[in-house]
């Protein structure tokens, strides 16, 4: 079958993702790609853009958009020329943490819920994500005024799914090891955002040079903008411990560098699963993992103890019995890079494949 993706805003995971459907998906997909900038406008404006630019729907058995499109107006412009669409929600606007004073929160929140509703088929990719967004949506709603709408959640839930994004990653045997390195090498790989709560992180991290316990830190990932200026007191306060700084563009170095990692650490407040996190435990790092968002999902149970800590307390305490003996870690290392390798695209294709070919039939 044929399918056309629209990917409004192509940068991070969303990108990822979008090319690793194409490139492993036994159905033909013709992708289209935004740049990953000016968010609000690409929820407010991609569509009016692409109902005027596309090729002709006719020809698809399907169209795959994301959260960051308005997907009512675009099958509004469409009429009956648009074939059945699927929506992937990588995140959304109604429990997303907003920065103060931001007024496009409540219209983009209403953008995700008509977009839900105008799709034939809404796929989240956690259960978590999925809950807390129908959770979310009575309340939104009831915001208003006058003429609440009732029934949204329900009407959103019947027709939505879960699918966990594929992994793109080489696979290689060398891979399934704890790090000898000397000392341990931390990775944060995430969005330099508000919401992946980086304070805590160096909080945490001081805390522990205080101790005495010496280590190595990469900090890499996205930065759209102004660096928040904790990352530039790091510096001082790490010194060369900092082996790494700032986004690296290069997806091979940036696999190099999960491949010399010991430990993994998320403190994010927000995450509705965690693509770099998995990325670096395939890659045979140590995570230490917030217990809740996306995390006790994700990861097997036998693992929780071990790898998901309850506060700034329970990751210091966790991290220092790392620091402390790495080779303790090296067996559940090894088992948990194995799980973590179920989410390969290799493995996950096939369900997407499936909810393809039911789109097709709608």
């Amino acid at each position: 079958m044929k399918y056309l993706f629209i990917e409004s805003f192509s940068i991070g995971s969303h990108a990822l993702f979008a090319n690793g459907l194409k490139d492993h998906s036994s159905h033909t997909i013709d992708l289209i790609e935004m740049p990953g900038e000016n968010f609000r406008w690409r929820m407010l404006g991609a569509a009016l853009y692409m109902a005027e630019n596309i090729p002709t729907p006719d020809i698809y058995d399907g169209i795959i958009v994301t959260d960051l499109f308005n997907l009512a107006d675009f099958k509004a412009l469409m009429g009956p020329r648009c074939p059945p669409v699927m929506v992937y929600f990588h995140e959304n606007q109604l429990t997303y943490p907003q920065p103060v004073g931001d007024k496009s929160v409540f219209m983009l929140g209403m953008i995700n819920i008509t977009t839900a509703l105008a799709a034939d088929m809404v796929l989240f990719n956690s259960k978590m994500h999925r809950d807390a967004f129908l959770n979310a949506v009575p309340e939104f709603l009831n915001r208003g005024r006058d003429f609440q709408p009732k029934g949204i959640a329900e009407k959103i839930r019947q027709k939505s799914n879960v699918l966990y994004p594929g992994i793109t990653l080489p696979l290689a045997p060398e891979i399934h090891f704890a790090k000898q390195a000397d000392p341990p090498l931390i990775i944060w790989n995430h969005r330099w955002g508000f919401d992946k709560n980086h304070q805590l992180f160096f909080n945490v991290l001081e805390a522990l040079q205080e101790q005495g316990f010496d280590f190595k830190l990469a900090l890499m990932g996205e930065n759209f903008g102004k660096i928040p200026e904790e990352f530039f007191q790091a510096q001082k306060i790490f010194g060369d411990k900092i082996v790494a700084f700032g986004y690296v563009p290069s997806r091979a170095e940036y696999i190099d560098w999960l491949k010399a990692g010991t430990i993994v650490i998320s403190t994010a407040v927000q995450e509705n699963f965690g693509m770099s996190v998995i990325e670096a435990m395939i890659m045979g790092c140590i995570p230490l993992l917030p217990n809740r968002l996306a995390y006790p999902e994700i990861l097997s149970e036998e693992f929780h103890e071990q790898f998901l800590y309850k506060n700034k307390y329970d990751l210091i305490e966790k991290l220092a019995r790392i620091l402390s003996d790495v080779t303790a870690y090296e067996e559940p290392g090894k088992k948990l890079a194995r799980e973590m390798e179920s989410y390969l695209w290799e493995n996950v294709a096939p369900g997407y494949d499936n909810m393809l070919e039911q789109l097709a039939k709608i």
